[in-house]
């Protein structure tokens, strides 16, 4: 279970605030990784959090926090996230209009449905209405991984590939 995790952004403050918005939770600063970071909260059971810091922030192994170092880092990565929303599809979306972020609502395979909510068009959050948790809870087990693999992608749970008897 994730209870936080931190992102870039090119105005943390704003950003903190848009996702405190998604989550009717609330922004603060977050002064123990420097200057201009913020933090969303939640405030759900989990005590959930985002932490935002500004773009060219970088972390490396240190004594406390890790070293933040200040350098250039590319606006796009591949880190994403899903992350709940107690709002609707309509909600979550007039949300990203406000803020100029781009959302589109997608179907992952055939197992659910997320709001791709792309944080400054650069880094992308699966935003989970209720009904898209529900849909995320009962299809994202680990039998259920198991099964796909062979079916859809044609390789075992060990990662092999899985001749195919036709081309044989």
């Amino acid at each position: 279970m994730i209870f936080h995790f931190s992102i870039a952004a090119d105005d943390p403050k704003r950003t903190a605030m848009m996702l405190a918005e998604l989550w009717r939770g609330e922004a603060l600063p977050f002064p123990m990784l420097g200057q201009g970071s913020w933090v969303a909260h939640a405030g759900d059971d989990r005590r959930s959090t985002i932490e935002v810091y500004p773009r060219d922030v970088a972390l490396y192994p240190g004594e406390r926090f890790g070293d933040l170092r200040h350098e250039p880092v590319s606006r796009n990565v591949p880190f994403h996230a899903a992350v709940a929303t107690p709002l609707s599809i309509d909600e979550v979306e007039e949300i990203g209009r406000r803020y100029g972020c781009q959302t589109r609502v997608c179907q992952r395979g055939p197992w659910f449905r997320v709001i791709e909510f792309w944080v400054d068009n650069a880094l992308m959050l699966e935003m989970l209405t209720p009904e898209m948790q529900q849909e995320y809870q009962d299809n994202v087990t680990i039998p259920n991984w198991r099964a796909m693999l062979p079916q859809v992608f044609k390789i075992t749970p060990e990662g092999e590939p899985i001749e195919d008897a036709e081309a044989a």
